[in-house]
């Protein structure tokens, strides 16, 4: 359903009328802090990033106003202040978190308009991104944890609850602004799509964003999708849309996208000059300044001149305040700057079942096999099926993974058994699957979205390393627990879409835990403590050994765990030290028979087991290390560095490794083993090295 802005206000709406006096307060202080950071602050080099939301406060101040359900929650970009002191952010600690001054936001660590409010019992912020139209998958992985927590869970009180996002008008030619309308319009998710048009992306006109620089008018057609179009600048017209928009998605008739035409009146920071504006477009847009016309508006007909000037001195005094109280935050300790990379036993207020009071079940490290030795997809997809069934909360979600039970068939019955909302097919955007994932676990769920190949990950890079930073950046104010399932590496051929391995991104990425399981018993052991822990996860599923019979061993129980950072001993000796993991661990057993080596499957990357590769080391004093990703740069390198750093004097040869050469996976199976560490290479590698 379409309204467009004549047709909106013809339609009266039976809604209350906005408190005035705070809007006209709230905006009168937002535009107190513009003013003080940039006369005082920036110049001072106090604050070192500043985004002036001049021209665009009123309206998102109006917009914070009306969300007032507990489970609200709504997520801006880097001129979203004004929503945030709606919302009820202390200014102390919105101008301190610009000064990157200790609490705050990130505790210093981000920069301060890159922001998040937890708000527990309250309205949210979700933690925003630096990165344009980042914000909306996850925006609408949050309206999809309200559906599922009325009509799944049962739970009370998100009936109502609705999730919003703010985005500029540059940002709707992003992926993830596309991606979250297609989530959000084909699951009819309560999301409101809040987009701010000041007709200019830093420098680029809107229509080099969208064709003819309106996207409401563009989405006209769109289907299950209410547009709203009109002036962000005129107070009551604002305040209407943005009732309606809200009413709309509150009353779960479907998503809203309501466009609001705003003037940029500073630049888009501090250091903009706006020299590509003509003289009469600044001119213009001075013109459509909402301050003047909310004054305007609101004396004499709903207080004086006397009482507005009241207001002023009070927000200006409140703002005086909060610099004061900024100005004596000492600056974080840099001692403490490398905490909360992961969860090391203090929780975060949001995000995650953990906050919410899961206790994981009874677990036990020792295995207690049952029946027939099974490969790895029936050891990972039992795994699955009982975490389902004992955690309410646990979902699964990918492309094809439904009836059809995934490409790898790891999901073959979930659905059936579990639920098409607990075990769903998704839009071909791995965009989308992530930064819903991100959105889900941050509304307290535990998703489990699955990348098909390892390639196809690439479109999602930006979702993946925000979501390993999140706990960091918000200082543990956040986090967004989840396990994302990935196949990769060769099969019965290679190929450069399907075949890739490259692990050592994801290790390359603060905040992940990187699981490369090498077989049945060790997958199922590093998935469940994977799914009931409170960190995100990437779980490698290998393709060559989900059928390998060297990968299978019987189930290990329905309480197995492992914990990661602990190598396996494959091979016991004392001549050589190998280290390997997924494929290659199979190869190097073979190659090592007749040989005196020390086998060491790392079985996780991230961390991984330093302490026994370098005991190894120190008992054989020589070190192999093999793997299928590339040579340069791959992790092994990272291996081969710490025992030259700390076993450097126990040595007796080379650190060596074996790898792909550095070229994408050949396909024909001829060239694939050509380049694969092959047992024979390997073999002709230990052989060199004992002999040294």
């Amino acid at each position: 359903m379409t309204v467009l802005q004549s047709e909106a206000l013809a339609t009266p709406l039976a809604i209350a009328a906005p408190d005035w006096a705070r809007v006209a307060y709230l905006l009168k202080v937002s535009r107190g802090l513009d003013e003080l950071e940039e006369k005082n602050l920036v110049p001072q080099k106090k604050v070192l990033y500043q985004f002036s939301a001049r021209g665009h406060d009123l309206a998102q101040i109006l917009l914070g106003l009306q969300l007032t359900d507990p489970h609200d929650a709504a997520c801006g970009y880097y001129r979203s202040r004004p929503l945030l002191l709606a919302l009820g952010v202390e200014l102390a600690d919105a101008l301190g978190s610009s000064m990157a001054r200790a609490g705050g936001y990130s505790d210093g660590r981000d920069i301060g308009v890159v922001f998040n409010y937890p708000n527990p019992g309250g309205v949210a912020a979700l933690p925003m991104c630096g990165g344009v139209g980042a914000q909306y998958t996850p925006t609408a992985g949050w309206a999809q944890a309200l559906e599922y927590r009325t009509k799944v869970l049962r739970h009370p009180g998100y009936e109502r609850a609705i999730s919003v996002v703010l985005g500029g008008d540059g940002s709707v030619a992003t992926n993830g602004f596309w991606s979250a309308l297609t989530i959000a319009t084909t699951q009819q998710l309560p999301m409101l799509f809040y987009i701010e048009d000041n007709g200019f992306g830093i420098s680029v006109p809107s229509n080099f964003q969208t064709p003819g620089g309106d996207i409401a008018r563009n989405l006209g057609s769109f289907q299950g999708l209410h547009v709203l179009s009109g002036d962000g600048s005129q107070p009551e017209q604002s305040a209407r849309l943005i009732a309606e928009a809200v009413a709309h998605v509150r009353s779960r008739r479907g998503p809203c996208l309501l466009r609001l035409t705003v003037p940029r009146l500073e630049g888009h920071s501090f250091q903009d000059t706006q020299a590509y504006k003509p003289a009469a477009t600044i001119k213009r847009e001075w013109s459509r300044d909402p301050l003047p016309r909310l004054r305007e508006l609101l004396i004499p007909s709903h207080f004086s001149a006397t009482a507005w000037d009241q207001l002023e001195e009070q927000a200006a005094e409140a703002v005086r305040q909060a610099c004061e109280q900024a100005e004596a935050r000492p600056l974080s300790d840099p001692a403490r700057v490398t905490d909360h990379v992961f969860f090391d036993g203090t929780l975060q207020q949001r995000g995650g079942q953990w906050p919410e009071g899961y206790q994981p079940p009874p677990t036990s490290l020792t295995p207690r096999p049952e029946g027939q030795r099974v490969n790895m997809v029936a050891a990972i997809r039992r795994t699955l099926d009982h975490e389902l069934t004992v955690n309410p909360r646990v979902v699964l979600f990918g492309e094809d993974i439904g009836p059809k039970g995934g490409v790898h068939a790891v999901t073959l019955g979930l659905q059936e058994k579990h639920g098409a909302q607990r075990v769903f097919d998704t839009s071909l955007s791995e965009e989308g699957i992530i930064g819903r994932a991100v959105g889900m676990a941050l509304a307290g769920l535990v998703p489990v979205p699955e990348i098909q190949f390892r390639k196809y990950a690439d479109p999602a890079v930006e979702q993946l390393n925000d979501c390993g930073t999140l706990r960091w950046r918000t200082h543990n104010r956040f986090a967004a627990p989840m396990v994302v399932r990935i196949a990769g590496g060769f099969f019965k051929c290679g190929d450069p879409w399907h075949s890739q391995t490259n692990e050592v991104q994801f290790v390359h990425s603060p905040g992940w835990k990187v699981a490369v399981p090498s077989n049945a018993e060790d997958a199922v052991g590093l998935l469940r403590t994977a799914l009931r822990g409170n960190d995100p996860v990437i779980f490698f599923e290998h393709r060559a050994m989900l059928d390998a019979a060297s990968a299978r061993r019987c189930y290990p129980g329905d309480n197995f765990t492992l914990p990661f950072g602990k190598a396996r001993q494959v091979l016991s000796g004392d001549g050589i030290t190998v280290v390997a993991w997924g494929a290659m661990v199979e190869r190097c057993e073979a190659a090592a028979q007749g040989r005196p080596v020390d086998l060491l499957d790392l079985r996780t990357l991230m961390p991984w087991d330093r302490d026994a590769v370098l005991a190894s080391v120190r008992k054989t004093h020589r070190c192999l290390i093999v793997h299928e990703d590339l040579g340069t740069a791959g992790f092994g390198a990272e291996v081969a560095a710490v025992v030259a750093d700390e076993a450097f004097l126990d040595l007796d040869a080379p650190v060596s490794r074996l790898t792909m050469p550095d070229i994408p996976s050949p396909h024909h199976p001829t060239l694939l083993e050509a380049v694969l560490p092959s047992v024979a290479r390997i073999q002709a590698r230990l052989d060199e090295l004992l002999g040294f």
